[in-house]
């Protein structure tokens, strides 16, 4: 089991913002924040029950994007994710529904951050 992932942004201002956004329907909120003095780069860690998994940090924008999917706990809060990552500046890369060439069941979305990653989130209980 994957106990967290991190990922450098272009603009880390832009891209917390941006997050502190998107994930909230999911129940992640920011966590903790390392600022650029105690490291090379800030970072910041999003999460639920304080525990921070899904992290980004300062560092510079990757070559290649990447693709991330968060558990969302019902198909409503993929829903509210997507509508969220919108707002937030994102551009869609797939909106809400059900994708049954994974499984009957796969329900997500798909939006495109700021730096052109690919974040999902994913319920995979039934209707």
């Amino acid at each position: 089991m994957i106990d967290h992932v991190g990922f450098p942004v272009s603009d880390y201002a832009r891209a917390k913002a941006f997050y502190e956004k998107a994930l909230a329907p999911l129940g992640y909120v920011l966590i903790k924040e390392v600022r650029q003095h105690e490291h090379d780069a800030p970072a910041c860690g999003f999460g639920i029950g304080g525990k921070p998994d899904f992290w980004i940090g300062g560092e510079g924008k990757l070559e290649r994007p990447i693709h991330i999917a968060v558990a969302a706990k019902d198909r409503a809060a993929v829903d509210a994710f997507y509508a969220a990552a919108l707002a937030a500046g994102g551009k869609d890369n797939g909106a809400p529904g059900v994708r049954a060439h994974y499984h009957p069941n796969y329900y997500g979305a798909f939006v495109l951050d700021p730096d052109g990653h690919n974040i999902e989130a994913v319920c995979h209980a039934p209707a």
